[in-house]
């Protein structure tokens, strides 16, 4: 696969999991100096990583809650957790995960994700419902 290819199945994987109107308005918004990284990111998170058969969407997104709320990195976190609500993860398997990162990263960062987590899905939810 070429970095074409690589781009395009990137591109195409990351507007599945965060919607097309996220991933467009990134890159629209991408310039001079940010594109190159919007570029890797698409690439080789999104195509190389995520175009992995092995891991569905699904348990890819949950590996992500986790991860990214072990290192409080609340913004990515909101944009993931809208992503696995649209990936078929539920409330509840978001709360679970969420939980055991508490127990095993410390209630602080628990609690945080949890805020965070909350007001993505309310956004996911009134997203969904104008539809």
């Amino acid at each position: 696969m070429d970095n074409n290819e690589r781009f395009n199945q990137g591109f195409n994987n990351r507007k599945e999991v965060l919607g097309d109107r996220h991933v467009e308005k990134s890159w629209e918004a991408a310039d001079d100096f940010n594109r190159p990284m919007q570029k890797l990111v698409t690439e080789y998170c999104w195509g190389e990583i995520w175009g992995d058969p092995t891991l569905p969407f699904k348990t890819r997104s949950i590996i992500n809650i986790a991860m990214l709320t072990a290192m409080s990195q609340h913004h990515e976190l909101g944009i993931h957790v809208r992503g696995a609500l649209r990936n078929g993860v539920t409330q509840e398997e978001i709360r679970a995960v969420l939980m055991q990162a508490a127990i095993y990263c410390g209630a602080p960062l628990g609690l945080a994700a949890f805020r965070v987590a909350s007001e993505a899905i309310k956004a996911y939810e009134a997203e969904t419902s104008a539809r």
